[in-house]
């Protein structure tokens, strides 16, 4: 059973190095892809990414914001899902926050580099497994 969501899926999202996330594509199929993991994080609620502009994620949330994220820890061989939906923001601001030194080698024009971007992904409700067993959960 999980106890405390927060500190059981956010421990799992602090140690992680990667995250999958999901949109849909313009034919209605869901499409998974790795990132790293997320650079902020407000509880379980909000977590902020940084990717390409040019993505075809970035293309697919503009016309469908629906998303989920999956935690894994394979150590424990558990993990969380958690469904919501993720804006793409690109103003100064947001790009400042998530902005880390070494960045330009995704980004070559730094901060301002107009194929960056953030994502910021809200989630409304979860899923956890763990031991043979999973528990849906509302955020």
């Amino acid at each position: 059973m999980l106890k405390n969501p927060e500190q059981t899926i956010g421990n799992m999202a602090d140690k992680c190095s990667t995250v999958f996330i999901s949109y849909i594509d313009n034919e209605g199929f869901p499409v998974t892809k790795a990132m790293l993991k997320p650079r902020e994080r407000q509880g379980i609620n909000v977590f902020w990414f940084h990717t390409n502009t040019s993505s075809n994620k970035v293309k697919f949330f503009r016309e469908n914001p629906k998303a989920s994220i999956y935690f894994v820890d394979k150590r424990f061989f558990r993990g969380a899902s958690l469904l919501g939906t993720v804006e793409v923001l690109e103003t100064r601001e947001a790009k400042e926050m998530l902005w880390r030194e070494g960045d330009t080698m995704y980004y070559t024009e730094g901060v301002t580099d107009p194929d960056y971007c953030v994502l910021k992904f809200t989630a409304v409700k979860g899923r956890y497994y763990s031991n043979f067993h999973s528990e849906d959960f509302d955020i």
